[in-house]
């Protein structure tokens, strides 16, 4: 099947279509979704689909309806994980408040506006004088993943909405790293941000998850270019040597799939979190997915098992909502990998089926104020209250 819907009892409407023609998706996904209002569509789309062919598309076909989305290192959907595919995630006319706004150029004085624009939404979502309550609102944020300016947009982002919980993810291009895009408002922007603010009448719960532990190994960052994540020396040794001898490895056999397996870890407070690395250069330099800088401590990890650390999550998170109707997620483009790697991607696909996570691959994810690697970051959502009331009489 090329096209699929998901309903849920909460209103959000999910199609996932892999029909080659932009046009034809397009058509395809509006047919599915019948005849029903939607105030808002965020899309998610392969690179394969010319972004400015998609905003023609989805104007003439959802001509009523603001459409938001980036594009993506691989789609997660009805469909399962896909790759050179649309994702189409349709919020109903009632049961949620969608607030939305471009963060433009966010390398070029972008945290300043990112403040501004977050606070200007909280405000416009709660009204003058009136108190936010945690349990019914949160913030989406989709960011040009090759902008190399997720930290200071995060961070910014976050003490301006203050107690409202934050996720998203960075736009990709599959495996390219040349062409990220994102859409807004029948518009195609790059170098920017989307930030939205939601409201919600079902109840949600945000989380993540990651699947690694770290080793005795430590690399210490001894040269590097921090504005543009390139390392050049770990323990003052060329990096891609440096660390390929880490994890028994030559230079040469270096890939994604290396990466993945043997992330690099940052201690944070008590935590670990990923610093991923993106590619290795021809210099034998490693460029990363997160911010570095010399003197920068990296922990060699090793993977723990992906399929029961996801389903350890999600059923904690099943058994808090008393049921989850979909997910909002947003996983690392070397998550997909290390599972293929592994030969697990089908249970996490299963997985993934079953509690209904909707999303991309990324380049990077976003959990409150911090930008993150190797890690599923999202938004759960349970039933309404009426629906979950009426199922326990």
């Amino acid at each position: 099947m090329s096209t699929r819907v998901k309903d849920t009892t909460c209103g959000i409407r999910v199609v996932a279509t892999t029909l080659p023609s932009t046009v034809d998706a397009v058509a395809s996904a509006r047919a599915e979704l019948g005849s029903g209002i939607y105030q808002h569509i965020i899309a998610f789309f392969s690179i394969e689909h010319d972004p400015a062919i998609l905003i023609d598309a989805m104007r003439t076909s959802f001509p009523d309806t603001t459409v938001s989305g980036c594009s993506t290192a691989g789609e997660v959907g009805p469909l399962g994980m896909t790759q050179g595919g649309l994702v189409l995630i349709a919020f109903p006319e009632h049961g949620f408040r969608v607030l939305s706004e471009v963060i433009p150029n966010i390398d070029t004085g972008g945290v300043e506006r990112a403040s501004e624009i977050a606070r200007r939404l909280k405000m416009q979502m709660i009204g003058g004088g009136s108190r936010v309550i945690k349990n019914n609102i949160f913030a989406l944020v989709l960011i040009d993943g090759l902008s190399n300016k997720e930290e200071a947009l995060i961070a910014a982002v976050h003490m301006s909405l203050d107690d409202i919980e934050l996720i998203g993810g960075s736009a990709g291009d599959g495996l390219a790293f040349r062409n990220t895009a994102l859409i807004h408002r029948n518009a195609l922007i790059r170098g920017s941000a989307i930030l939205f603010v939601i409201e919600s009448t079902t109840p949600f719960s945000v989380f993540k998850t990651q699947n690694f532990e770290p080793t005795p190994i430590k690399l210490v960052v001894t040269a590097a270019d921090p504005e543009n994540r390139i390392v050049y020396e770990l323990n003052a040794e060329p990096a891609a040597r440096e660390y390929a001898a880490a994890i028994g490895l030559m230079p040469n056999d270096l890939g994604p799939f290396s990466f993945a397996s043997y992330p690099l870890v940052i201690k944070v407070g008590g935590d670990y979190y990923c610093r991923s690395i993106r590619n290795m250069n021809p210099d034998g330099s490693l460029s990363f997915f997160c911010a570095i800088d010399e003197g920068l401590v990296f922990t060699v990890a090793r993977p723990r098992d992906m399929v029961r650390s996801t389903l350890e999550t999600l059923e904690r998170i099943d058994e808090q909502l008393g049921g989850i109707d979909v997910i909002l997620g947003f996983d690392c483009i070397l998550r997909r990998l290390d599972a293929e790697s592994r030969q697990v991607r089908h249970d996490v696909d299963a997985i993934y089926r079953r509690y209904g996570v909707t999303g991309f691959h990324t380049y990077g994810e976003q959990y409150n104020g911090m930008h993150l690697n190797q890690t599923l970051t999202g938004i759960a959502f349970g039933k309404p209250p009426e629906v979950a009331s009426s199922s326990n009489d």
